[in-house]
């Protein structure tokens, strides 16, 4: 069973935890962690730009002119896209790019970025996210402290945390609930409450 040092926010060590062998049993699967992030991608993509066909634009109806007799080319209608204003051929259609991803498949996606961090040391366990006023430099001398460059934050509903760090572009505060692969692997470092660890360890140890 892994053991990680608990650390305050002086980064002095405290105590020990022993985690849970269910999640940080080492593993490390690159492909489900590919997957969670194409899903997360994929889900802020808009795929709004949309063009009208000929049965969309405005007109239409009645023929243009008769058939024969003007001189001129033959028309049906004005909506044909060989004619300003008419309908788009092939053009794009607004779509969803999203798709659907097993909910085993992203627990163990993020339990595979969690035991990537364990394995390159890269997780510190803080007893308590104790901040007891809102200002960024506060946060900034934290990750000083740690010797972090850029780091996930997380706790369990810590406002003073969350309001602390929003303007650091290094630094992401989430909830336990909000954990996901993509902020994991985006920032270096993982600094997370031991509250949090027991509720992550709660939640993915039955998947």
């Amino acid at each position: 069973m892994p053991t990680v040092d608990i650390f305050n926010l002086n980064k002095e060590v405290v105590g020990q935890l022993e985690l849970d062998e269910n999640v940080f049993d080492g593993e490390v699967k690159m492909h489900l962690m590919k997957a969670y992030v194409e899903y997360q991608l994929t889900k802020k993509r808009s795929g709004n730009a949309h063009t009208k066909t000929r049965s969309e634009v405005r007109g239409g109806g009645k023929k243009p002119w008769k058939q024969k007799g003007t001189g001129r080319a033959r028309a049906g209608t004005n909506t044909s896209p060989l004619w300003r204003g008419g309908g788009t051929v092939f053009g794009p259609r607004k779509r969803e790019y999203t798709f659907k991803l097993n909910k085993k498949v992203k627990a163990k996606a993020i339990k595979s970025a969690l035991n990537y961090k364990l394995n390159k040391n890269l997780i510190f366990v803080i007893d308590n996210f104790d901040i007891s006023e809102i200002k960024t430099k506060n946060i900034a001398g934290l990750l000083s402290k740690f010797n972090v460059e850029s780091a996930v934050l997380m706790d369990a509903d810590n406002i003073n945390l969350k309001l602390s760090s929003r303007n650091l572009p290094n630094a992401k505060y989430l909830e336990d609930a909000g954990i996901n692969v993509f902020d994991l692997l985006k920032h270096e470092y993982l600094l997370i409450s031991k509250e949090s660890v027991e509720k992550i360890e709660k939640r993915l140890s039955g998947n």
